[in-house]
């Protein structure tokens, strides 16, 4: 298949999650899997070398080169098949993820690095990713479910349409089933104002239901005849959007969604489904940027 996927590293117990993570998405798409880690001393004028009444192997070069080189071996042993290069590039992680996301086809990051500070869930350099990147990008928080299917949600914007198409290629890729959730509310729903202006501007409890399900089916549409060995259930609930894929999540192999939903502002690059996805979701998370987004 070839293409390219690309890990970023920094030494944390999640950026080596992240490195397996990565190694067997290599494996599955047939790519190569290049390890990156940011090397910010470069640019703060410190000292790189090893000092002079220290060891020869000290000092901040040295330590990145260990660290990329430990990442490498965990790739090798997670997926001996697969091509591995690596790099320490001179620049702010945020910067050089996003530089390496242009000629990628999926980039990897754990969801919090040895910058985090103690309490916060999922660190700056992914969420900035999943705004920025240039190419699908998967946030490694907790452990897979095995068994479980590759869940997306589907809210009918042009970002959770790629999310879609991504999670059918995933749930191809990993051997697994395709399980697709809409959630709304009364309050979400895409119908045109009320005719008498005292009315509230809401539909009752069930009263849109046939029409939520009719934007999931033909979010779907299509992709049952090009994946058709991918097992496809979906499900319809009335509730929070957030609440809904947490609470699926706990089951799931992985989540996607779109980096922006339907009820995005304009401009804004994350949504804020997305993001409570990144900091809560049970499994790990792909956010996908929709068609005419740059990403």
């Amino acid at each position: 298949m070839g293409g390219l996927v690309v890990v970023g590293v920094d030494g944390s117990a999640s950026g080596l999650a992240a490195v397996e993570e990565a190694a067997r998405e290599a494996r599955w798409r047939g790519a190569a899997l290049r390890v990156v880690h940011a090397f910010i001393w470069a640019r703060m004028q410190v000292p790189l070398g090893p000092p002079s009444y220290g060891p020869p192997e000290g000092g901040l070069r040295n330590m990145a080169d260990r660290l990329v080189a430990e990442a490498v071996e965990r790739a090798a042993a997670t997926a001996p098949e697969v091509e591995v290069g690596s790099a320490v590039v001179s620049g702010e992680p945020l910067t050089v993820l996003e530089a390496e996301s242009q000629g990628a086809e999926l980039v990897v990051v754990g969801s919090r690095g040895m910058g985090g500070f103690v309490g916060l869930m999922v660190g700056s350099t992914a969420v900035h990713l999943a705004a920025h990147g240039r190419c699908p990008v998967l946030v490694v928080r907790e452990a897979a479910h095995a068994g479980g299917p590759v869940l997306v949600g589907v809210d009918g914007s042009p970002a959770s349409e790629a999310a879609v198409d991504f999670a059918f290629a995933e749930a191809a890729l990993r051997g697994s089933g395709v399980l697709a959730l809409h959630a709304y509310t009364p309050w979400n729903s895409p119908l045109p104002p009320p005719q008498d202006p005292s009315t509230p501007y809401a539909n009752p409890p069930g009263a849109v239901t046939e029409a939520e399900e009719r934007l999931l089916a033909e979010a779907l549409a299509g992709r049952r005849e090009g994946y058709p060995g991918v097992p496809v259930e979906h499900a319809v609930v009335c509730g929070d959007t957030r609440k809904a894929l947490i609470e699926a999540s706990a089951s799931a192999r992985i989540l996607v969604v779109g980096a922006r939903g339907r009820g995005g502002f304009k401009g804004l690059l994350l949504g804020s489904v997305s993001q409570a996805m990144l900091h809560h979701a049970h499994c790990p998370v792909a956010v996908v940027r929709g068609r005419g987004t740059g990403g």
